[in-house]
């Protein structure tokens, strides 16, 4: 049903904890990421010059649907991987940038002491109409604009069509058939900025969660800093409670990919309160930082159906967890189980590499024990 085809694979070279902290503060910004972030890996004794890590080339889809899509990987794709018995996808963010956030991965990967021959790390890398210009040649692919990955936008180049969430959906295939992976038993998608914007948007509107989940495998999402939520309901943040947005301010505050009009053709058809009671039993881990809570980011999200979900993103997340509990509460007894978890990062701004690797990012994306991580930023329980 899906093949795999070797691109182009080079092992991965050590890299210092700080640079790549450094290079993470830069993960989102409009210009210039590739130069600084290339800049703030310096050489080290053990990789005097060592090599960027090299995209593989996959195959995905069925059928006449298929197509050839770039991820970073710490295995080749068409080896042995009979072994992996975890999978942890590391989503990037506006600028498209999945080598800096495989690298980020791997070395956070590397501190938790696991087997590495047991965890397949992966960042999918969506090609942008920008990408040519910046020398990166993603031939013979689907390619979407600017942030219309993010929200599940199909692909713009004929004769492509493929919404980046049916991407997903192929990769999360991919790593979950038995066939090529028998061992596998979890699989985490985790994603910060832009990238978190893609894995809520997927843990919400996604079709195949709850078969993974029900053949044995532990699906999870991880979902960091991200410049907006998808919401259920024309309801939005109003002091501590809940209100229609004014339509004077925003008319279009409640279209996708902030809210239920409009949808993408990928969930056309879906209805707010299904996919609620659906998401409430999915197993999601929030996470924000402290310190991103600039009105004035460079790259936040300042479209008016953004800025309807509040001023920053710390509000911004505030605000959807109490929303959640909002929504929820009317059920009653006829609740699902609810399966989310949030925890707010202290003293950590817009920063890849710091989120992920606080005490409960490092927990929830790799499995590392707190106790384990005690230079890792500490998380409290969200203040609502």
């Amino acid at each position: 049903m899906r093949t795999l085809r070797r691109g182009h694979y080079a092992p991965i070279a050590p890299i210092a904890l700080l640079a790549l902290a450094v290079a993470a503060q830069f993960g989102c910004a409009a210009t210039g990421l590739d130069n600084a972030a290339a800049q703030a890996r310096p050489a080290t004794a053990a990789a005097p010059q060592a090599a960027a890590s090299q995209w593989q080339r996959v195959k995905l889809g069925t059928g006449a649907q298929t197509y050839d899509f770039p991820v970073y990987a710490n295995h080749p794709l068409d080896g042995d991987l009979s072994g992996i018995r975890e999978v942890i996808f590391v989503q990037h963010g506006l600028q498209r940038n999945g080598d800096d956030y495989f690298a980020a991965g791997a070395d956070l990967l590397r501190q938790t002491g696991r087997n590495p021959g047991e965890v397949l790390l992966l960042a999918p890398n969506f090609p942008g109409t920008p990408d040519a210009a910046k020398g990166k040649v993603f031939d013979h692919m689907p390619v979407w604009s600017v942030q219309g990955w993010m929200g599940g936008e199909d692909a713009l180049n004929p004769p492509y069509s493929t919404s980046s969430l049916q991407v997903l959906d192929d990769l999360v295939g991919m790593v979950t058939d038995k066939r090529r992976f028998p061992a596998v038993t979890r699989v985490t998608l985790a994603g910060h900025s832009g990238g978190a914007q893609l894995v809520h948007r997927y843990a919400v509107l996604n079709n195949v969660d709850e078969r993974i989940r029900a053949g044995g495998i532990d699906l999870r999402y991880v979902v960091a800093n991200p410049s907006s939520y998808l919401y259920f309901t024309p309801e939005r943040p109003s002091g501590k409670g809940f209100a229609r947005y004014d339509t004077a301010i925003c008319a279009d505050y409640d279209k996708y990919r902030y809210g239920m009009r409009d949808m993408v053709p990928y969930a056309r058809g879906a209805t707010g309160d299904a996919l609620f009671r659906r998401y409430l039993q999915r197993q999601v881990t929030y996470l924000v930082g402290t310190e991103d809570n600039d009105p004035n980011h460079r790259v936040l999200d300042k479209a008016c159906g953004a800025e309807a979900e509040g001023p920053t993103r710390l509000e911004r997340a505030r605000g959807y967890l109490r929303y959640e509990r909002h929504l929820a509460a009317p059920l009653g007894s006829q609740r699902p189980p609810v399966r989310h978890q949030a925890f707010e990062v202290v003293g950590v701004g817009h920063n890849q590499g710091r989120m992920l690797g606080s005490q409960c990012g490092a927990k929830a994306v790799f499995g590392l024990a707190e106790s384990a991580n005690a230079d890792g930023a500490a998380c409290r329980a969200p203040q609502l």
